[in-house]
């Protein structure tokens, strides 16, 4: 309880403006090439971190700076209060958001200026409006960045830029000469993220706060014993979703498993796995490996205080509070084994990073599915 406390401590402290490598704040000349900007309005930290790496290069293609948004909870966080920016700015120019508010917007991109650029929805209370902050979050994003919108532009463009008369079609219609700023109501990119665009996960790097916070934390429990993380995506809005996916080919992230197994189809174990299922690997692993100790980030709280149930006593269970998922997501990555589910986002923020490592990611339910779907394809041979 006292770990926990000093954590949730450490997450309330002010907000502190990043500083380059020599202590001074990083300043800006304005890019004549143009800027891309978006609201990380389109689900979590999981969907939003997926959308962040395709936006990302999205701009890179377009050679427009990457205007970073902060991350989007209950409120806007400052991407650098849990990731480094230089990392960022090692594979393409960027700048927080901000930053480019306060330095660069003023005399390029002045109130008077400020066009939204959308899609053209059916539906929309105005037509002739792209509605920028009309709803939840999009109107709490932009209010607390301080930015209003006065004017639209509707685009029928596709975010595709890797295939070049798309991306010829963004640099016609919109010359940065005429359009220096594009700010986009969501994000240039495709949920889930492009298969071809993960390894960009090697440039989210954690902030030294969030390491240091979930370092404290392991060596305060686990110490410096081994161990196995797994994600237990269980709760009552995941096994709706889970309904809708069984069968399918694809649905969210589940492209990280299933992609190389040629006309597999979700199935519930997969997607929702039962406990029968979760304790038969996980017992596989602990004995295979020998290690004693496992890391239990998941959505239902009930199933972190069971697992002792279900594995005996001889193990160390442990696991944070339910407000503190980024550290979740440290402590799952820096596991010497990593179990999670094949179909969430969040358990595919942390294989990227564990790829990008070189770290083994397993998957609930997967080596089973294989077994039935190699049965089923001789049956049909």
């Amino acid at each position: 309880m006292i770990i926990l406390c000093r954590l949730l401590l450490a997450m309330m402290v002010l907000q502190v403006e990043w500083y380059g490598a020599r202590g001074e704040k990083q300043t800006y000349k304005w890019d004549d090439r143009g800027y891309i900007l978006y609201c990380p309005c389109m689900g979590r930290f999981g969907n939003q971190a997926a959308h962040f790496l395709g936006s990302l290069e999205f701009a890179k293609t377009l050679n427009r700076t990457f205007v970073i948004p902060p991350w989007r909870s209950y409120k806007n966080v400052r991407f650098t209060d849990w990731f480094e920016l230089e990392p960022v700015q090692s594979y393409h120019k960027a700048i927080l958001m901000e930053d480019f508010l306060e330095q660069l917007a003023p005399t390029h991109w002045p109130p008077s200026q400020r066009t939204g650029y959308c899609y053209r929805a059916t539906g929309m209370a105005n037509e002739n409006d792209c509605e920028m902050k009309y709803g939840n979050p999009f109107g709490p994003f932009w209010e607390e960045l301080g930015v209003d919108f006065v004017d639209s532009n509707f685009t029928s463009l596709g975010y595709d830029v890797r295939m070049d008369f798309v991306r010829n079609q963004w640099e016609t219609k919109y010359p940065a000469e005429q359009h220096p700023v594009i700010a986009l109501k969501g994000a240039p990119a495709k949920y889930p993220v492009r298969k071809e665009h993960r390894h960009l996960q090697k440039y989210l790097k954690w902030s030294k706060r969030k390491l240091n916070e979930a370092q404290e934390y392991i060596n305060n429990t686990i110490g410096d014993n081994p161990y196995i993380a797994i994600h237990l995506r269980m709760g009552k809005d995941w096994e709706k979703a889970c309904e809708s996916a069984v069968g399918r080919d694809s649905f969210m992230e589940s492209g990280q498993c299933l992609e190389d197994i040629p006309n597999a189809k979700i199935d519930k174990d997969v997607c929702l796995p039962s406990m029968e299922v979760v304790k038969r690997h996980l017992l596989a692993l602990l004995r295979k490996t020998g290690i004693k100790s496992l890391f239990v980030a998941s959505d239902v709280e009930a199933e972190k205080y069971n697992m002792q149930t279900y594995i005996g006593r001889r193990y160390g269970i442990y696991y944070l509070s339910p407000q503190l998922p980024q550290l979740d997501l440290v402590v799952m990555s820096k596991a010497d084994y990593f179990i999670g589910n094949c179909v969430s986002s969040f358990t595919a923020f942390v294989k990227r990073d564990r790829d990008v490592n070189n770290k083994p990611t397993e998957f609930f339910g997967l080596e089973q599915l294989k077994i039935n779907h190699a049965k089923q394809q001789k049956t049909e041979l």
